[in-house]
């Protein structure tokens, strides 16, 4: 760990203390912040609901796309989690409204061939995760922050949640969920971040 990773580290340490919390909860190198700070690859994509759908492909017996009205008809879940973002801020205790991918994955019935999934955005982004990953509980498409809808900034109308990972994993601006055969490194894996971005092992980048 380089020097400005234990002041970062110790940062962290003394504000978890200070709070009374787990230490537990924040990863290695990680400072806690109440902002919700705004990282975003290229603009903000014009969004029309009317328009709007969510695909899911690919290794699947049943692939299928659902425009806005039938993704809010499905069982939503509303959870509170931290969430750990590469550049070093964790958030404590968010609230996201979604659906499950896992229910998502099993509409579509994976072939015993899909191993990962690559997350496709309006705007071109994409990123990887292994199919497994994506099968926990606390995994949503989500469409709601704190009881409201997600602001533009934050990914609306759609954007994956996945707490366990590097909040760059959280793709914005979801459009499409694609089951691979193999492994496809996405736009931040192709540029040097780490592939798998687990904060607790602090997998921020390959190098």
């Amino acid at each position: 760990m380089g020097i400005t990773s234990k002041i970062i580290a110790e940062r962290g340490r003394r504000q978890v203390a200070k709070q009374g919390l787990d230490p537990a909860r924040v990863p290695p190198g990680q400072y806690l912040t109440e902002r919700f700070p705004v990282l975003t690859y290229g603009p903000n994509p014009a969004v029309d609901l009317h328009d709007w759908s969510l695909s899911v492909s690919g290794e699947v017996e049943a692939p299928y796309s659902l425009r806005w009205d039938e993704l809010m008809a499905m069982e939503q879940v509303t959870l509170t989690t931290d969430i750990h973002c590469v550049t070093r801020w964790s958030k404590l205790d968010t609230t996201w409204t979604g659906v499950p991918v896992g229910a998502l994955l099993a509409r579509a019935r994976v072939k015993p061939s899909g191993t990962h999934v690559l997350a496709h955005c309006d705007g071109g982004y994409t990123t990887n995760l292994p199919l497994e990953a994506l099968l926990d509980d606390d995994v949503l498409v989500a469409h709601a922050y704190d009881g409201r809808p997600l602001e533009p900034d934050h990914g609306a109308p759609l954007r994956l949640l996945v707490p366990k990972r590097y909040f760059w994993k959280s793709a914005k601006f979801l459009r499409g969920l694609e089951v691979l055969p193999a492994d496809q490194p996405g736009f931040w894996e192709l540029n040097g971040y780490h592939n798998d971005g687990d904060p607790w092992r602090e997998q921020r980048h390959w190098f």
